[in-house]
């Protein structure tokens, strides 16, 4: 009896052991939240290498018909025919706090003529590419510091060109 008991705590302790764990979130204060949070997203979410934003603040880019009649750039965001531009994000309390994001900067995209003349078409829209990517909230604690919890944010990477969508 005594063995069968034994067995059913441990079954139940195996189960409820997660349960608990996942509950319990470490509280930080000010001075090492910064390093707990590099720390968690080098060993558990790793960050893809930021581009430098390419567009100015505040500015509203243009669909860049003159790129295709210079000598071809190795970038990728210039040289597709839904070319985008980089722009800086922020997130308030959020690990890293700030991040590059790509903006399509054609509404159509880009096809190059046969005499080599380029032009938009809207027969074909540019659409983002979105990939997800975990960054780490600062959320405050009861007893005062504050906890980090993963949060999923969907970041555009990249434009592409895509068929419109005709309604019939």
């Amino acid at each position: 009896v005594d063995i069968k008991i034994n067995q059913n705590i441990l079954v139940l302790a195996l189960f409820l052991g997660p349960v608990c764990s996942c509950k319990m979130s470490r509280c930080y204060n000010d001075t090492e939240l910064t390093r707990a949070a590099e720390q968690k997203l080098r060993s558990h979410y790793p960050q893809p290498a930021e581009h430098l934003a390419t567009a100015a603040r505040g500015a509203k880019p243009s669909c860049p018909l003159e790129l295709y009649r210079q000598p071809a750039s190795r970038e990728l965001n210039v040289r597709s025919v839904s070319p985008w531009t980089y722009v800086t994000r922020t997130l308030e309390d959020h690990f890293p706090s700030s991040y590059s994001e790509a903006q399509c900067l054609c509404a159509g995209c880009l096809l190059v003529q046969r005499d080599g003349s380029v032009l938009e078409s809207s027969d074909y829209n540019s659409r983002s590419v979105k990939q997800s990517r975990v960054f780490l909230k600062r959320e405050p604690c009861d007893k005062g510091g504050y906890s980090l919890k993963p949060v999923t944010v969907e970041v555009s990477v990249g434009c592409t060109c895509v068929k419109v969508v005709s309604r019939s």
